[in-house]
């Protein structure tokens, strides 16, 4: 059930992100408003900056309740995540210790150095 859960509640966290990301793209900037209202735009009044700006249209509204079910699915895959199943192992738990070879010795107790020179070189 809970798997179930976490997949429909990230389908739709995905969903939503990809629209919030839409949404905002297709919005008009408010800098252009700005640059308008001070003669940028071909005739704009100053009077207009700080005028009324009116209600939010449809897609400022749709954004902000698109952003609300996104923090929403955020919040609802953290618990569901956390919840789910086993507790947290450390990696090393499992982990098993290498053999280390066994170092052969030769008649007089010295190691052989298995042919290297380092006996010659100078100190």
């Amino acid at each position: 059930m809970g798997s179930y859960l976490f997949s429909i509640v990230l389908t739709v966290h995905v969903i939503v992100g990809l629209s919030v990301i839409g949404l905002v793209l297709m919005q008009h900037g408010k800098g252009a408003d700005a640059g308008a209202a001070f003669g940028g735009g071909g005739g704009g009044s100053a009077g207009s900056l700080f005028g009324s700006s009116g209600s939010a249209n449809f897609l400022s509204r749709t954004t902000a309740i698109l952003a609300a079910v996104f923090f929403v699915t955020s919040l609802g895959l953290t618990f569901l995540s956390n919840s789910a199943g086993a507790p947290a192992s450390s990696i090393m738990e499992g982990a098993v210790p290498a053999p280390v070879p066994a170092v052969e010795s030769g008649a007089s107790g010295e190691v052989q150095d298995g042919g290297s020179n380092a006996q010659s070189i100078p100190k």
